[in-house]
């Protein structure tokens, strides 16, 4: 189970409430009456039909040809074919999907280093989605690929290849051989695990670990896997022998093997919910639980064990700070020993958001005040106080998102790639750049003793789509309402006259330690900032002159930017405090004069559309229009809808009466009220979202208009899953409504 990064959902500690056990009817909080709770049957055909009634209105509305424009503008942008191929190297081989305008649902092909490097690679195409989705009449969509390693050092050869049918979390494995570049037939011992919500790893050539909800295996009432079995070749999953299960209320079951030859272990992980996980290791053919808290976050590489603790975590009387990243011998921590090495703690600052193993170093990926920094530790020069000796990676420009990772950590052969590592840097107005580099330990007149040094050099870059030049990308800091400063970027033309007259579009997450770090695109470049509209004369007299979007992200607490405190400062009964630093910044953008109520718009998805459903209900007086998509919106019923269950750890349990009384304070679907001028509302969402759900967006929509509130609009994707498209065209024409949409509200002359 070697792990590259950190976890994209680290927990939250001790602030958090543990995950909810069995309940009993007479603990449940009554449910509100729902006038719309028809609308939860996904497919039903009134409820489709009620769907394509909505979906016929909202094209109407949008689908003039200004729209056309911006569409056909976006999707050249995904067409394009001098975008960065990224690639994983696996062997000898450069793999890499792609899509483009002869190929939708895509290609997953592969190349050497020689042709990567041209301008024009060859690229070997291994399989076409496209063909085999005409080929089988059904619409998959690629979810990437696990390779067998081979025993014997040979190349790469089988793969597990992941499909989902309609672009949901629900996939299914089939075993591909990419020498013959077909699947193995399972007749002839091929495996092919049905569409479910699972997990697959390969023990050895003729063995897979799965965890999975095919065939009748048990899921969690978050939707997920509850065991792990071992698969031989020609089992079904249901005569498979049962490894690993766990309670019905736990969010999901995983088994993994790593193996790192010398090093091959297997592992099964009990995520009990989002922020707690139990590991154990199979040791004589039984497990072994790795001594940790549960809000201990653990990966593993070679001999190596590494902790992220997301609450204060106290060892032999030393307390070790939430975010810190701490490091163990494994087999000595696994004898009871708890020496401890600190390789990172955090500041009010820097956080740590991910990290990766070359053959000899490790990277660090942090954030200071949401812009980059890497470090590069060096485990074979540790100083008298037991630090790996530490070097910043000379790659990182302010106001920018770049990331460090291993090309094969694996290839340690003397001319291999072992220590050779990706950079990925990108910002608002720096199209994407990829670089490969080399680490080595520094010369005397390269850095101090015991210092690593890096050669690197660009490989590829991304096109401009926009006049970057023409722009500017700017920090500020709004004062939320307990007086936390709260980061946000703003990218805006260098003349932006501050008369308040600006059309704004105000984007923000605020969930899940997930951060918001700048990023180039050309999206948002061409459909939102390069728009031009001739604003009016203000007030004072000023004549009226063209001008385009302003674009801000906001850097709320529930995000990752400043480690798990952040984070769990916005968790369960403190979650106003996301929506009071998203609206501090509203306020901090009209303050400074940037826009203005009737010029400022809001944009985010799931968690966020739930963000941006509290601005709807909570802060209507600061919005002029609100795009919120694939959203959670009630929060009474959102642990029985798709795979709400697993998020009782973020937001609470509606069921338990004391939850419920905090819970209803941001829950969209039940602040609405009667005599409130709303923003104008466009809700969007797709039919095979199997993570939220469409159901949410549905009954907020059709509870708006039912009230008779003005200018609310509905659309739902029939396919995409959460993503809400699965090619790029049906992404285009979702990016383009979006903003189309604020488009016409915010920057008309009312």
């Amino acid at each position: 189970m070697t792990t590259t990064e950190a976890d994209p959902s680290p927990l939250s500690g001790n602030d958090t409430a543990p995950a909810s056990g069995p309940r009993h009817a007479a603990e449940s909080a009554p449910e509100p009456t729902d006038e719309n709770a028809w609308l939860e049957d996904i497919h039903g055909e009134e409820q489709l039909a009620w769907v394509r009634e909505q979906n016929a209105r909202t094209e109407e509305l949008l689908e003039d040809a200004d729209y056309a424009e911006v569409e056909s503008g976006i999707l050249e942008v995904l067409d394009s074919t001098d975008r960065i191929a990224m690639v994983n190297k696996r062997g000898d081989f450069y793999y890499n999907f792609w899509k483009d305008q002869e190929h939708p649902k895509g290609l997953w092909r592969r190349t050497t280093w020689e042709s990567y490097l041209s301008d024009e690679p060859e690229w070997d195409v291994l399989l076409d989605v496209d063909a085999l989705a005409a080929a089988e009449g059904i619409e998959w969509v690629f979810h990437g690929a696990g390779f067998l390693r081979p025993a014997d050092g040979s190349e790469y050869r089988l793969a597990m290849v992941s499909l989902s049918p309609d672009g949901g979390d629900a996939d299914r494995h089939r075993e591909f051989d990419v020498e013959s570049r077909t699947f193995v037939d399972p007749t002839a011992g091929g495996f092919d695990i049905p569409t479910a919500k699972g997990n697959i790893s390969w023990l050895d050539a003729d063995t897979l670990l799965v965890s999975s909800t095919a065939e009748g295996l048990p899921a969690t009432s978050s939707s997920y896997a509850r065991t792990g079995v071992k698969l031989r070749r020609g089992q079904s999953l249901a005569d498979a022998e049962r490894l690993f299960e766990i309670p019905e209320n736990h969010m999901l079951a995983m088994v993994a093997h790593d193996s790192t030859p010398g090093f091959e272990r297997t592992f099964a992980v009990d995520y009990i919910d989002f922020y707690n996980r139990s590991t154990s290791l199979l040791r004589d053919d039984s497990w072994v639980t790795i001594d940790v808290p549960t809000d201990v976050n653990i990966s593993v590489h070679r001999d190596w064990l590494l902790f992220r603790p997301q609450g204060d975590w106290e060892v032999d009387g030393v307390v070790y700070p939430a975010g810190s990243l701490l490091a163990a011998d494994f087999d000595t921590y696994l004898a009871g020993s708890r020496s401890l090495l600190v390789l990172f703690t955090p500041d009010a600052h820097t956080s740590l958001q991910s990290w990766s193993w070359t053959k000899d170093y490790l990277l660090l990926n942090l954030l200071r005040d949401v812009s980059s920094e890497i470090r590069v530790l060096d485990p074979s020069s540790v100083d008298a106080s037991g630090l790996w000796a530490s070097t910043v990676l000379d790659a990182c420009p302010p106001l920018h998102d770049v990331n460090a990772y291993a090309v094969d950590d694996e290839d340690i052969s003397d001319s291999g790639a072992g220590n050779d590592f990706w950079l990925v840097a990108t910002g608002f107005t720096t199209p994407t750049t990829l670089t490969r580099g080399t680490l080595a330990p520094a010369a005397s007149q390269d850095a101090p003793a015991g210092g690593v040094a890096s050669r690197h050099a660009e490989v590829k870059r991304s096109p401009s789509f926009f006049n970057e030049d023409a722009y500017e990308v700017q920090q500020h800091f709004a004062v939320s309402l307990d007086g936390t400063k709260v980061p946000y970027f703003q990218v805006a033309s260098k003349d932006l006259v501050l008369d308040g007259e600006n059309p704004t579009q105000l984007s923000g997450y605020g969930g899940f330690e997930v951060s918001r770090t700048p990023a180039y695109s050309g999206t948002i470049g061409r459909a939102w900032l390069e728009r031009r509209t001739m604003g009016t004369s203000s007030d004072d007299g000023a004549a009226a002159h063209s001008r385009g979007g302003v674009y801000v992200v906001a850097n709320i607490r529930g995000g990752g930017e400043y480690g798990p405190s952040w984070h769990r400062a916005a968790l369960q009964e403190n979650r106003h405090r996301a929506y009071e630093d998203f609206a501090a910044v509203a306020k901090d953008l009209i303050s400074r004069g940037v826009t203005s109520r009737r010029r400022l718009g809001c944009v985010g998805g799931s968690n966020g559309g739930l963000l941006v459903g509290n601005m709807l209900t909570q802060y209507p007086e600061l919005f002029g229009a609100v795009s919120c998509g694939v959203p959670l919106l009630d929060m009474r019923r959102y642990t029985k809808l798709s795979a709400g269950y697993s998020w009782i750890a973020e937001y609470g349990d509606p069921d338990v009466p004391e939850q419920w009384d905090f819970i209803r304070t941001f829950s969209p679907y039940h602040l609405l009220r009667d005599g409130v001028e709303y923003p104008e509302t466009f809700i969007w969402t797709a039919t095979s979202d199997d993570r939220v759900g469409p159901v949410q967006a549905r009954k907020m929509a059709a509870r708006m208009q039912a009230m008779g509130i003005p200018n609310v609009w509905f659309h739902e994707a029939l396919e995409g899953g959460h993503a809400g498209a699965s090619d790029n065209r049906q992404a285009a024409a979702l990016q383009a409504r979006s903003n189309h949409f604020l488009w016409l509200s915010l920057a008309g002359s009312n």
